[in-house]
């Protein structure tokens, strides 16, 4: 069980550690998001040597403390060398791509289909389209964004790390998402043995609704400055 050590961390029980990477096309904002995310923590000693960093940072979902520990690919992914163990463990991931540039877009269901041959089939992932703020600059339609995302049942928000607009909401979904996961899988535990009764949570379908996410970015374009 991971715990609290570290600068800061010392006297703060961790409850949960919740592994998320960050994959997408180069230049699509990745390490902008996850700097925006973290960018109040300590963690700024990227070992980019090895071509992967992640950067945490602890917050409390429903009376719990959560440490995120957030991977980004940090370049591998102009050479297609994003390995297995970069996902391994992971319980979310986050997709992005860029508004103004629609192949960035075009590429997601390769990266879909990487992950999923790759990670958990139980992953939770948010579809991104970061840089919101270049609205005049649009090549992708919320549409066609939130249409593939329902189609392949993923949460789907627009964020802009520039303006910081969405970026938290992104992060919150999906922990939230991995957490509520959790306790089922918890709860779940002590119900089915013995019973047979645990192919309910085997299947990710059932348990990753695109739904409440589709509802994010309109709430949250008035709530947004909360940091």
């Amino acid at each position: 069980m991971a715990s609290g050590g570290g600068y800061g961390d010392a006297n703060q029980k961790i409850d949960y550690v919740f592994k998320v990477v960050l994959i997408g096309d180069s230049a699509v904002g990745k390490s902008q998001i996850l700097a925006r995310f973290a960018r109040n923590e300590f963690s700024l000693d990227s070992k980019a040597t090895i071509g992967v960093e992640f950067q945490t940072r602890t917050l409390v979902i429903q009376h719990k403390s959560v440490k995120a520990q957030i991977w980004d690919t940090a370049g591998q992914e102009r050479y297609r060398a994003v390995t297995s163990a970069y996902y391994r463990g992971a319980l979310g991931a986050m997709l992005v791509y860029d508004i103004t540039k629609r192949q960035t877009f075009d590429h997601i269901p390769r990266w879909l289909e990487e992950l999923r041959s790759h990670a958990d089939k139980n992953i939770v992932i948010i579809l991104i389209g970061n840089k919101s703020d270049l609205e005049d600059q649009r090549a992708v339609s919320t549409e066609d964004a939130k249409e593939f995302a329902e189609k392949e049942g993923l949460f789907f928000l627009e964020t802009s790390a520039l303006e910081s607009t969405n970026v938290e909401s992104a992060f919150m979904t999906i922990l939230t998402e991995i957490f509520n996961i959790m306790n089922k899988k918890n709860l779940a535990a002590g119900e089915t043995q013995g019973n047979g009764n645990s192919a309910s949570l085997a299947g990710g379908k059932k348990i990753i609704i695109p739904g409440p996410a589709q509802e994010i970015p309109a709430r949250s374009k008035m709530c947004c400055t909360s940091t």
